[in-house]
This record gives structure tokens, sequence and C-alpha cells, in this order.
């Protein structure tokens, strides 16, 4: 089944949104995006960004810690990179809800 833009789009600020509350981690994040957006499996997604299967696999499994460039490297295709995550979820939740206060005043004024 293919993604229209749209519901991509709606995905991928789900997934982030459940990221940053701490909800989902980021090895969660990029099986699920790996999976429904671009349908890869581990071996042609790693073979795509230039890491091997099995790094692909322990950063699913958050089972080791990765060099944030490879961190990069993997997240890359899906227009994303890594960076900082407000440990507490109240923190969270007031920083998305201004960025969705300050996304909403731009696009009214355009």
């Amino acid at each position: 089944m293919s993604m229209t833009a749209e519901q991509r789009q709606a995905l991928l600020v789900e997934l982030l949104q459940q990221h940053i509350l701490g909800e989902l981690t980021q090895g969660q994040m990029l099986k699920r995006l790996r999976k429904e957006v671009l349908g890869f499996s581990q071996t042609r997604y790693a073979e795509l960004v230039g890491v091997s299967r099995r790094t692909l696999t322990d950063i699913e499994q958050d089972k080791s810690r990765q060099v944030q460039s490879i961190i990069d490297k993997v997240f890359k295709p899906l227009g994303m990179k890594s960076g900082l995550t407000p440990i507490h979820p109240h923190v969270a939740r007031h920083v998305m809800n201004i960025s969705s206060s300050t996304i909403d005043e731009q696009q009214t004024v355009r």
C-alpha cells in the first residue's frame, strides 16, 4: 500500500511527537518509518544509507549507542537528523505547543 504525501507527513509528525514525549525510541521510530513510509527491508535500507545490516538492526532495537554521524546517516533519507530532545514530557509538550502556535501564526501572515 502506497502512502500519499499527506499520509507520510502525518505519520512523520505523529512519530516525532511520540519520540519527543518519550513514548517512542529513536530505533522504534526508524523501524516504523523504514517499513511504513519506504517499505524497505533492513538489507535494502542498510545498503541505501551505507551501513551494515547489523548496525541498522542494533539501531532499530536500541541495542547500542551509535555516533551521531551514523544516526544522521540512517535518518537522512527520511529528511531528519539527530538533535536534542527534552527529557521531561511537560517541557516537550510546551515546546510542541509553542512550535505549532508559531507555525499557525506564520501561515496566517502569509
